[in-house]
Order: C-alpha cells, then sequence, then structure tokens
C-alpha cells in the first residue's frame, strides 16, 4: 500500500467503512482527475452509450439521466479507471489484496430535477456475490446536504437481499425465486434507521458496500448534480446469476462465466497491484 492511499484512506475510514458500509471521503481527488471526468461526462452526455437512460418523463422538469460500461469508449473514464489511486484506495477500504475495476455509473441530475432515486442496495442488480465490494460516489459539483445521496448505516450486516427497484418508478425487478425481501419503507419511518448524508465538495467522495441500503432526493435547486460512481470487486467476490435480467447486463454483453467463478475478461481488469493488471483477464 502506498504513503499516497494510507495518507488519503485513514485507519479511522477503513473502520468506518467495515462497520457502517459507508464513508465520506474528503478531498481524496485533485482538481485534475475532476476536470477529465468532466470531460468525459460532457461526452457521455453528449454521445450516450446504448443503455442510457432518461428518467424524467416528457412533461417533467429537469433532467435525470444515467449510463453505464462506457469506460472502455471514453477515454477520461478509462484513464482514470486505470490511472487514478482509486483502484488503490478501494483494495485499503475492503481490506483486499487486489481491486478489479467492476463498472462505472454516471447519474447527472440536472437543476429542477424532481425525480428522487429510490431506496435499494446494489448487489441484487449485480452478476456478482461476495462482501469485498465498495463503489465510490464522486460529485463533480457541490452537493448540499438536503441532495446528497443518504445511506442507512449497518445495512450491509443486516444478511438480507432486497428487490432491485427500478428508477423511473420505484417498482420491483419481476425476479422468480426465494431470497428477496422489499425494501423496507425507511422514508416513511426515518427514525428507524441510522441515515447517514453530509454535505460534499468536488475532490470528496461517498464509499459504500454493495449491499448498503441508499437512496438519492430530488435536485429542485439551480445547481447540477453530476455524479460518477466507480464501482470496484475485492478478493472473495465472484461470478452469480440473479433470478431474472441483472444490470449491467454482463451475461448479454459477451461475458461467459459460471457461478462461482472469479470475474475474469476484458470488462473487469484487476487494477491493484499494478503488476496485477496485465494478468487480470488471464487469471
Amino acid at each position: 500500500m502506498s504513503r499516497d492511499a494510507q495518507t488519503l484512506i485513514s485507519d479511522d475510514d477503513v473502520e468506518r467503512f467495515q462497520r457502517d458500509g459507508v464513508v465520506v471521503l474528503r478531498q481524496i481527488f485533485t482538481q485534475d482527475w475532476l476536470d477529465r471526468l468532466a470531460q468525459g461526462i460532457e461526452r457521455n452526455l453528449r454521445l450516450p452509450g446504448p443503455m442510457a437512460i432518461h428518467y424524467t418523463g416528457e412533461d417533467s422538469p429537469g433532467r435525470f439521466f444515467g449510463d453505464y460500461c462506457n469506460w472502455r469508449r471514453i477515454p477520461q473514464y478509462r484513464y482514470f479507471v486505470t490511472r487514478s489511486p482509486a483502484a488503490e484506495m478501494a483494495a485499503r477500504l475492503m481490506g483486499s489484496e487486489r481491486a478489479q475495476f467492476f463498472h462505472e455509473h454516471v447519474l447527472v441530475k440536472e437543476p429542477g430535477t424532481a425525480e428522487p432515486t429510490p431506496w435499494h442496495h446494489d448487489l441484487p442488480y449485480y452478476c456478482v456475490d461476495g462482501d469485498d465490494t465498495v463503489s465510490f460516489w464522486t460529485p463533480m459539483d457541490p452537493v448540499p446536504e438536503q441532495v446528497c445521496p443518504k445511506f442507512v448505516a449497518g445495512s450491509h450486516r443486516w444478511g438480507k437481499l432486497f428487490y432491485p427497484r427500478m428508477f423511473k418508478d420505484g417498482e420491483n425487478y419481476d425476479y422468480k425465486g426465494a431470497g428477496y425481501e422489499p425494501v423496507p419503507d425507511i422514508e416513511g419511518n426515518p427514525g428507524d434507521y441510522d441515515i447517514l448524508s453530509w454535505s460534499l465538495e468536488p475532490g470528496d467522495a461517498v464509499a459504500f458496500n454493495y449491499k448498503t441500503l441508499h437512496s438519492a432526493p430530488p435536485n429542485p435547486g439551480p445547481g447540477r448534480r453530476r455524479g460518477f460512481a466507480h464501482r470496484w470487486l475485492g478478493d472473495d467476490v465472484r461470478f452469480c446469476e440473479r433470478p431474472g435480467k441483472s444490470s449491467p447486463p454482463f451475461p448479454e454483453m459477451g461475458v461467459d462465466l459460471k457461478p462461482g467463478d472469479r470475474m475474469e475478461g476484458e470488462w473487469f481488469p484487476v487494477i491493484w497491484p499494478p503488476q496485477l493488471e496485465e494478468e487480470g483477464a488471464a487469471e
């Protein structure tokens, strides 16, 4: 572990992440990285990928845009994924020897956007299973606490899987089979949960486990809310099948793995430690 990662991610940060499933990290990305990501996001908005979604209705104000799995075609994203300190910081938070990239997810709420992001956790959407996971939500803009994503502390340790939900209408995915529960009514019973949220500045990030429940408010104010989420896999993560279409739909994108396999191939490079990067697709 380099001195930079140990400086940027303290022992207290690691403890909070492991305990709460979420931690705010202050000024871990320099302006150069933010400028590069902002350029990539504008390119992404101009040239959406095949899985881009506009969540706002035709008659709704603002714009809620989402897109993912574009890091291989957008140079600014690729450079950030492969060259920034994110992978090393991910490994430190997860307590993993290695950090593989999973995918990026861009979520932009323009001023006046009325749509919230419903309460959910990410793991049931994904074709992976394991405890060693982390997403960094990295804002390009100042984010007042009232429009910052919200997280239920400790929910990654509940031992439950909740139905994935559609961002457009909050409806559950049509997953067949046992093992999934409806997301509890967190918004209606906030006193029952330890809900964490923060005011953020560009350079900050919120790191959270794939099992941590979270949501995001509308963006009614005058400022943009451009978020670049980058998602990482640690030592114990393996491929799994879900009882419906996963998101991202990697099996439909040519990823041919069996349950229990380590995530392999060009989509999932090992970025940390650097000497394993070239071996990632061959292990």
